[in-house]
């Protein structure tokens, strides 16, 4: 039976091998690495820091972060962790992957939400990044660290730049949804106490939906650790390369003490960060949104606590 392919052969793979090999790293590789250098600067940074700290320093201080967000239980949990993975033998590795894993979600946050600002002001700008988004959390990541090592090189630097593309989707679109979930009534209440459209973003709209926000950004975060073993593969550090050491050596044990360290890291990270995203623990700028609350009650709706109370989705 007659198909397609008979009549018309598309050669896209040789297209695609043409436009990044032929076209985007010859004339755009220079601009790739500059964008590689604050990247490479900050996992430095961070990569020293950690791993300069006592065990037990570090051990208490994000103890004492656990507490303070999400409760004794949680802080109990996170030193017996933390002690854990210190006598197994993986404390280096899981520094290591602690300062990529912040690293990336420090890049994301700092492109996703004004992307996610962008795309809740133009709706048009949002149908253009829609399909973006859809195709950085489809396509196989394995897909994309082909062009990633011939614009950046190996290490633990494009590393991180394949872990941004593949963790960046959630909090731009959780960013677009809360700031779109807030109640239009006290957009325009605001705007009618002659706010700027800054002073309406900053002190109406994020705050209201940042529990959205922070939502977002734990997704990133948990999609940022599920890279640690993929960016192992081209020359990524920290636990990822433990569990990639011990898939390529058949070590069974090798393999499950470093795919514990990331489990426990990302119990850790993941409750700290949801409950810092919780109702009443995120902070809220209360002089224009109490000034706002007091208009409508003297305009006589019910829509003021109810509404401002009410949680982004």
């Amino acid at each position: 039976m007659w198909q397609p392919s008979d009549s018309i052969e598309i050669p896209f793979g040789d297209w695609v091998q043409e436009f990044v090999r032929g076209w985007l790293v010859p004339n755009f590789r220079d601009f790739f690495r500059m964008i590689q250098w604050p990247v490479d600067q900050t996992l430095s940074w961070l990569d020293g820091l950690l791993n300069a700290t006592p065990m037990l320093l570090f051990a208490v201080i994000l103890t004492a972060i656990a507490w303070g967000t999400a409760g004794r239980w949680l802080a109990l949990f996170t030193f017996v962790a933390l002690a854990a993975l210190d006598m197994i033998g993986v404390w280096s590795e899981t520094m290591t992957t602690l300062a990529m894993i912040l690293t990336a979600v420090v890049f994301c946050a700092l492109v996703g939400v004004p992307l996610g600002i962008a795309a809740a002001r133009s709706d048009r700008f949002a149908l253009i990044l829609r399909p973006v988004l859809d195709i950085m959390q489809t396509i196989p990541p394995f897909v994309y660290l082909v062009p990633i090592v011939m614009l950046f090189g190996v290490g633990m630097t494009p590393g991180i730049i394949a872990t941004i593309v593949f963790a960046l989707p959630p909090i731009v679109r959780l960013t677009n949804l809360g700031l779109r979930s807030v109640p239009e009534n006290l957009v325009e209440a605001a705007y009618a106490f002659g706010s700027t459209r800054s002073q309406v973003l900053w002190d109406v709209q994020i705050p209201l939906a940042l529990r959205t926000i922070m939502a977002g950004l734990n997704q990133t975060l948990m999609l940022a650790l599920s890279m640690a073993v993929i960016a192992a593969l081209i020359g990524a550090g920290g636990l990822g390369l433990t569990v990639y050491t011990g898939l390529g050596r058949l070590d069974i044990g090798t393999a499950t003490e470093g795919g514990i360290g990331i489990v426990l890291l990302a119990i850790i990270l993941d409750r700290i960060t949801q409950a810092l995203g919780e109702e009443g623990r995120v902070r809220r700028s209360p002089s224009l949104i109490e000034t706002i609350k007091g208009f409508i009650r003297l305009g006589g709706t019910r829509t003021g606590d109810d509404e401002l109370r009410r949680p982004a989705r």
